[in-house]
């Protein structure tokens, strides 16, 4: 009897499970489809592309047998693609438009946000109330011991014009005000015609006056200024309406500007000097942090490696303690420690040199505090990598020099060295990256400061290219977005290059390991 009622179903080659299986990745393709979409009503058709193209993949290799090999790939690639590829295109992207607070909007939104401004008569303001009949309002406006009443309405939000007469005085009861301020939204469409033919308006929580649209749209998408007359056009340049005068009228909108951010970077004065001034402190940071680290980390390995030295253990322990507490928490210590003020390393030094150094608003003593604590908190892994690579030189080899005799330090830089810094190469031009990129440092300890007098952009001495691109893009008054976009692209290019210099020294470092 069971195999009677199986029969059919494996006739067709499709189980319960399988169908099940199939409703769901429907089911998941659906919701991205639909996540796109939305994406893509909002404003961002980058994102709203980006996710299309990881619904319909899902579709397809899921879906169907024949793409079976790429279902273990596709939440790798899914993932590389909407976390990793998607921000740094985008990121570029940025770069070649306008985009700052100024030109967060599309076009038809900057448009509606001119069009929405008025100009209120302030000789016409009076104060209002509201006085309730029922189911209706009416808003009286005094005028001295009486005052006009209008007709009654509704106040549900519809437009409506009504007429007001004069009355000989106010009436005995009125709403109160925080009760009239949740009606706010029928008052606004209230338009108010006294006796002499003057027409009121909401200018307020609190008033009605006369109100006239600041502009009027005109074909072709130009403005007219009520006030001045002007006429306004829209420069699809430069993301603005723009007056004959050649002013601009905010807000404006998004627009691409091809190759204008990078030309600004190169050619205007008040951001190519600082420009070049942060590149070359951001080398001299990651090159001196990385040298430093290294240098220090290599000595206290070779010190710990002698077989002489007691106590070996407390002293590795207490050597790694800055690797294993938090960087941002030692950050915020040192910059305690470094007070000016009341830091304990001014006290000290007060007390045995009576010198009190200008940590935070001298740049060079600026930078020199950042190189301090950055060696401090790079040593103990470079201290690591150290006793690793210093075990694996024979030992044989020391000893032979040492009976040729060769002293300890020309047994170091001719036999020790050369053997460990092959190996180290790629370790090193890790760490540079990293350190070229380090902005949690910079902003934790000094936050760019002290700033470099007679820039146009917010740009401090110790500012690295990354603290710098940072603050311009969220610190920044104008927050420049399209500006740091193409900072953050010439950063990109000079990091790729540097992670292809540590490729090429990790596969030499693997083929000279292979040939010995």
């Amino acid at each position: 009897m069971s195999q009677t009622q199986t029969a059919p179903m494996e006739a067709t080659g499709i189980s319960p499970f399988g169908i099940l299986a199939k409703a769901g990745v429907v089911a998941v393709t659906l919701v991205g489809l639909f996540a796109a979409w939305s994406v893509y009503i909002i404003g961002q058709p980058l994102f709203g592309l980006f996710l299309l193209a990881a619904a319909l993949f899902f579709f397809f290799i899921y879906g169907f047998r024949r793409y079976y090999f790429a279902r273990f790939i596709y939440p790798g690639a899914a993932a590389i693609l909407l976390f990793i590829a998607f921000p740094i295109i985008y990121t570029i992207y940025l770069g070649f438009t306008n985009y700052s607070s100024q030109n967060l909007l599309t076009f038809e939104r900057a448009k509606e946000v001119i069009l929405s401004g008025r100009i209120v008569d302030q000789a016409t303001k009076r104060p209002f109330a509201i006085v309730v009949e029922g189911g209706t309002y009416r808003i009286f406006l005094p005028e001295g011991d009486a005052g006009f009443l209008t007709e009654p309405l509704a106040l549900d939000g519809s437009a409506v014009t009504v007429n007001a007469v004069a009355v000989d005085s106010p009436p005995a009861e009125t709403m109160a005000m925080r009760d009239a301020i949740k009606l706010r939204d029928g008052l606004g469409a209230v338009q108010i015609v006294l006796p002499d033919g003057t027409s009121l308006k909401s200018a307020g929580l609190r008033e009605f006056a006369s109100v006239e649209p600041e502009y009027v749209l005109l074909d072709g998408d130009r403005m007219r200024d009520n006030a001045t007359g002007d006429i306004l056009e829209p420069d699809q340049t430069r993301g603005f309406y723009v007056r004959p005068d050649g002013t601009l009228v905010p807000p404006g909108w998004r627009v691409n500007i091809g190759w204008a951010n990078f030309e600004r970077i190169f050619t205007s004065a008040g951001i190519r000097a600082p420009m070049l001034g942060i590149f070359t402190w951001t080398l001299i940071f990651a090159a001196g942090s990385v040298g430093l680290t290294f240098a220090l980390g290599l000595v206290l390995a070779s010190v710990l490696q002698w077989e002489h030295l007691r106590f070996k253990a407390i002293y590795r322990v207490l050597l790694i303690l800055p690797y294993a507490v938090p960087a941002f928490i030692s950050i915020l210590v040192f910059r305690g420690l470094f007070n000016q003020n009341f830091g304990e390393i001014n006290l000290i030094l007060q007390t045995l040199f009576g010198v009190r150094p200008e940590w935070f608003t001298n740049g060079t003593l600026a930078r020199t505090m950042i190189l301090i604590v950055n060696v401090w908190l790079g040593y103990p892994y470079m201290m690591l990598l150290s006793m690793g690579f210093l075990q694996a030189v024979p030992v044989e080899q020391k000893k032979a020099a040492v009976l040729e005799g060769a002293s300890a330090s020309r047994v170091f830089f001719t036999i020790t060295l050369p053997q460990i810094l092959p190996p180290f190469l790629p370790l090193l031009l890790a760490s540079f990256a990293f350190n070229f990129n380090n902005i949690v440092l910079i902003l934790l300890l000094t936050q760019g400061g002290p700033d470099i007098p007679g820039t146009i952009i917010p740009a401090g001495q110790t500012d690295i290219l990354g603290s710098f691109t940072f603050r311009m893009a969220f610190q920044d008054s104008a927050q420049q977005f399209g500006l740091a976009g193409a900072i953050t692209l010439i950063i990109f290019l000079i990091v790729t290059v540097l992670a292809y210099a540590n490729f090429v020294a990790m596969r030499r470092a693997a083929n000279r390991g292979a040939s010995q």
